[in-house]
């Protein structure tokens, strides 16, 4: 960490013809938030400058060739290309795939690099960012290739925190991807992110069943008697203070989540349509198991209201804080770990 505590946010545009500018101008609007953070943009002075316009916000930038040249108590601009881009507010073109995928490169190659500390990215278009080089169904599995780790998409706000064993998988496919080996990994990577990211000691986990009443003992599938009470009792022989399969249908309802430091729910809209539910507006989507920190709003593009100025910037702003949080826990735990080690070798 910087001896200054002065952290360097890396932030992707995103779709330019989103909301993801404005949410980013909205957030640094307010000066103050130079107090928290050095922003690093990637994308070009020319978009700003649109959307600022189009905002009618007054936002000073300093705009640079490197991350690495970016300086504190400035909204950096990094120039990642010269042209300029057709700008259209609510299209979902080509185009705006095209320079959402240039901006998201040179942000993970920065933070790769260690040019920048955190990555926030704006949102992209999973349809129009697919290319040769953009293969995914989401920023979770290029991360995972890039930077290597067990990526999960992990929702996380001040009330409740939600991962996915399977997120973007057609739901007619989940059953198939949750094996034991998947268990176990989520799962892991959950308690360990609990305990470095959110310094959360003994994390209680809770899972949620496959099928509907976790099956009713098998009359509405086998796979939650099959694989996931197996796999959930042995990873609590192991230590890992994890419960279920629960019902998911009375789960949340019930309040029943308030009860757990986090919740593993078995595909996507089972955990995130209460996650955003709960939370929307206020929550995060961190992707956990990367040894580097990225965080992201807990929404898409909205195109429908994309250069209209409705665009609310909270949960951008909630994603900012909260990479620079979990950075300075890990910061933390690296130095309580180095500092045992220390002590433990001059004992011997």
């Amino acid at each position: 960490m910087k001896n200054d505590n002065k952290i360097r946010v890396g932030i992707s545009m995103g779709d330019l013809n989103g909301i993801g500018c404005e949410i980013i101008i909205k957030t640094f609007e307010d000066p103050r938030m130079l107090d928290f953070c050095t922003p690093v943009v990637f994308g070009s002075n020319k978009v700003i400058s649109y959307y600022a316009k189009a905002l009618n916000v007054q936002l000073p930038f300093h705009g640079v060739e490197q991350a690495e040249k970016a300086v504190d108590g400035k909204f950096n601009v990094v120039n990642v290309w010269r042209d300029q881009p057709r700008i259209s507010p609510g299209e979902e073109t080509t185009e705006g795939g095209k320079y959402a995928l240039k901006s998201l490169k040179a942000a993970v190659f920065a933070l790769k690099h260690e040019s920048i500390d955190v990555l926030v990215t704006a949102p992209i278009s999973k349809q129009n960012i697919q290319s040769e080089e953009f293969k995914f169904p989401g920023h979770t599995d290029y991360l995972e290739q890039e930077l290597g780790g067990n990526a999960l998409m992990f929702m996380v706000s001040d009330e409740i925190r939600v991962g996915l064993l399977t997120d973007h998988v057609p739901v007619k496919e989940v059953s198939s991807h949750i094996t034991e080996e998947r268990i176990r990994k989520k799962v892991t990577t959950i308690n360990d992110s609990l305990q470095t990211d959110f310094n959360i000691r003994r994390p209680r986990i809770a899972v949620l069943g496959i099928n509907p009443h976790t099956g009713d003992n098998g009359v509405i599938g086998t796979e939650d008697d099959e694989v996931m009470r197996p796999t959930i009792q042995a990873l609590n022989d192991e230590g890992i203070m994890v419960f279920g399969p629960y019902a998911a249908d009375s789960f949340f309802g019930s309040g029943n989540h308030k009860k757990f430091d986090a919740v593993v729910a078995a595909y996507h809209d089972q955990g995130l349509i209460p996650f955003k539910t709960l939370a929307f507006g206020k929550g995060v989507n961190f992707t956990a198991g990367l040894n580097r920190v990225r965080t992201s709003p807990d929404h898409g593009t909205a195109f429908e209201i994309a250069g209209q100025g409705k665009a609310d910037h909270s949960s951008f702003e909630e994603a900012l804080f909260m990479a620079i949080d979990i950075y300075r826990n890990r910061s933390e735990n690296e130095e309580l770990r180095a500092n045992q080690l220390k002590k433990q070798s001059m004992k011997l």
